[in-house]
Order: structure tokens, then C-alpha cells, then sequence
């Protein structure tokens, strides 16, 4: 249920910058790329924030596009059919822009909207209804006016599954690389060790279609890699990820693995800042073993705005008992 739109509405600080990349058509730019063309919106506006999972099998990536589905084209489509707005006007905005055939279990977007609501249940549930039953909002809460998807971020985590057996598992095969290499966890961490401070990682993004220049420099908090029986998970948190940088670190861990090339392989390369480099040794990994797990954000732009409604996790159904009269 909607408040009025004639109600007094709370001003959105900057809306302006916050706004950006609304409407830009940016199929293949780097991950964390954080200009894009700004929208004006009519002031106020209520902010709404999302986490989002999805299934990246069929989706050309998450950035809009006009010719080929992506995620974000679909979920505006949802939104703005139940909000009644336009897209210009919904301005929805990523955390990242997953790559085609990406994966994501903890996507965060934002948008805004002319007006509030009293309850989240009843809107969450009925964009689920629109959706696809491969994307799905798990949260939809109030957003505080200085919140942003992309520039709130502090960290954010990706895993890349890879399935290290003869045979591959069936079930997984949207999910997970298969290796039938057999690879060593334990020598894959000493190497993976190389990639955790600040480092200039030129040498493992991709070239980008994207007109600007982004900053190599980045900040790896940390570079597990998990087995699970013959899956091996491998989980990195960073401040940013340039293009495809993810998949090619993966993609040299797993022939660190193999004992095709030993562990300082990682300092040789990251000290030459030259993508050409890394081809010498490996080759780009396919997107559908990777996944967005999490985005984290500066706390204090979590705090919720008084007077919002509650945040929306779904809710279960439940069956209404009855009394059966036996004549």
C-alpha cells in the first residue's frame, strides 16, 4: 500500500552523483567502473535497496542493454510495471557489473521512487511474481539518502567453484569448472597468499571496451581456497576487481595446482604489470564457475531512515485451520 505522493517526501542529497550510470548502455566495461551518464531526477524521492541472487547461465551480464537480455533490463522491467515509473525515473544501480554467464547469490542494487510505503511484504512479493524464476530479490529494504550500490562499497566477495574429478557432477555443470587435472588445495594457497595487500594488478584485467582508464590498483583482503570433497571453492574479498580479474587469478591458481608452474609464478607476474605476461602461462577461465557472493558496505550508510517500513525477507504461507462439524 502507497502513501500519497502529495505527502512531504525527504530530500536525496546529491542525487545527481548518486544517480549515475542510470541509463548508460555499457555492455563489457570493468566491474567497479564508477562513471557513467548522470540522470536528473525530480526532487524528493524515497531510496530502496536490494540483494539480489540470479542464475547468469542465459543473461548477457547485469548492465543494461538494449539488444540482448540482461538482468538489470529484466528487473527494471519488473519494477517499473509494478511502480508505474519509468527507468529513467526508477534509476536502478548495480553494486557490480557481472560479466556474461556470471552467477550472483548477494547482488545489491538501488533505486528510488516518487513515493513511500507502509509495508515492504506486499511489493517484494509481487516483483518476485514478476520476475523470472531465475532472479530473485532475497531482501528489499529502505535505503538512507546517502546509501549507493556502487559507491558505499568497501569490499566485495566472489567465489569461483571448480569440480577437480574425472567426472563431472551433472548438477554442477552451470556452476563449476571442471578440472580433471588433479590439483593441489595446499599449493594453490601458498600462491594465493601473493595476491592478499595492495597491489597493481595490470596484468590480470582484461581490455575493456570502456573508453576510460581504470585504476589497477587494488586491495585483496583475503584468498581462501575451500574443499569441499572434489569441490574446491575459491573465495577472494577485495576493495575492487578490474575486467575479468577474478577468472584470470583463478585461471593461474589452477595451473599453480596442477605443478605446471610453481607458487612465485603470482610476485613474477604482478611485478611485470603486463597482461601479455600471464597469457604466456594460462588462458581466461569460462564465467559459469564464478559468483558474487557478497557486498559489503560503510555501516553508516546502512542505518535505515526513520519512519521506513521494516525490511522485507520474504515471508512463509500458512495455512488457516478450520473447524470440521461431524453431524
Amino acid at each position: 500500500m502507497c502513501f500519497s505522493a502529495a505527502l512531504a517526501l525527504p530530500l536525496l542529497p546529491n542525487l545527481e552523483k548518486n544517480s549515475a550510470n542510470c541509463t548508460s548502455n555499457c555492455s563489457g566495461k570493468d566491474e567497479d567502473s564508477n562513471k557513467g551518464q548522470s540522470v536528473k531526477l525530480s526532487l524528493p524521492a524515497y531510496k530502496w535497496r536490494l540483494v539480489i541472487a540470479y542464475d547468469g547461465t542465459r543473461f548477457s551480464g547485469w548492465q543494461y542493454q538494449q539488444s540482448t537480455p540482461t538482468v538489470q533490463c529484466v528487473l527494471e522491467e519488473a519494477l517499473t510495471k509494478k511502480m508505474k515509473i519509468n527507468r529513467k525515473e526508477l534509476c536502478l544501480v548495480g553494486a557490480s557489473r557481472t560479466d556474461a554467464g556470471v552467477h550472483a547469490w548477494g547482488q545489491v542494487a538501488h533505486f528510488v521512487t516518487p513515493f513511500n510505503y507502509e509495508t515492504l511484504d506486499g511489493i517484494h512479493r509481487a516483483v518476485n511474481g514478476l520476475l523470472p524464476s531465475d532472479i530473485r530479490v532475497r531482501e528489499f529494504s529502505p535505503a538512507a539518502p546517502e546509501f549507493h550500490a556502487r559507491f558505499s562499497v568497501t569490499s566485495k566477495i566472489y567465489c569461483y567453484q571448480v569440480y577437480n574429478s574425472t567426472i563431472m557432477d551433472p548438477f554442477l555443470r552451470h556452476y563449476a569448472y571442471h578440472s580433471e587435472y588433479k590439483l593441489d588445495a595446499a599449493v594453490m594457497r601458498d600462491a594465493a597468499k601473493h595476491f592478499v595487500g595492495k597491489h597493481d594488478f595490470s596484468a590480470f584485467a582484461n581490455t575493456s571496451r570502456n573508453d576510460r582508464v581504470p585504476n589497477p590498483v587494488k586491495t585483496i583482503l583475503r584468498f581462501d581456497v575451500v574443499e569441499k570433497g572434489p569441490l574446491l571453492r575459491l573465495e577472494v574479498e577485495g576493495s575492487g576487481f578490474l575486467y575479468r580479474q577474478v577468472r584470470n587469478m583463478v585461471a593461474l591458481l589452477l595451473q599453480v595446482g596442477r605443478q605446471a608452474v610453481p607458487p612465485d609464478i603470482v610476485v613474477r607476474i604482478l611485478e611485470s604489470r603486463d597482461r601479455k605476461e600471464l597469457a604466456k602461462y594460462t588462458l581466461l577461465l569460462p564465467p559459469h564457475g564464478l559468483s558474487l557472493e557478497t557486498v559489503k558496505y560503510n555501516e553508516e550508510h546502512l542505518i535505515l531512515p526513520t519512519d521506513s517500513p521494516a525490511s522485507s525477507f520474504g515471508r512463509h504461507h500458512s495455512i488457516s485451520k478450520c473447524k470440521v462439524l461431524f453431524v
